[in-house]
C-alpha cells in the first residue's frame, strides 16, 4: 500500500469514528481528518464506505438503535 493510500485509509476510519461519536456537521469531520474540500471529503468516503458520509451516519446509528 502507497503511503498516499495509507493515509486516506487512515482519514476514512478516523472519520467513520468521529460521525458517529460526535453530532458535529460533516464538513467539520472532513477538515479534521485533513480534507479542505467537503466535495472532495464526500467523494472520498463514499469510496471507503459505499455510502456518502452523512448517510453513513444515519444508516449506522439506526442499526446501533434497533440492536
Amino acid at each position: 500500500q502507497s503511503p498516499a493510500a495509507y493515509l486516506t485509509t487512515w482519514r476514512m476510519k478516523v472519520a467513520a469514528r468521529q460521525l458517529l461519536a460526535e453530532n458535529r456537521p460533516v464538513a467539520a469531520v472532513a477538515r479534521s481528518v485533513g480534507y479542505t474540500s467537503e466535495f472532495a471529503f464526500n467523494r472520498a468516503f463514499a469510496r471507503a464506505h459505499g455510502v456518502p458520509p452523512g448517510r453513513y451516519r444515519a444508516r449506522e446509528r439506526r442499526s446501533e438503535a434497533t440492536a
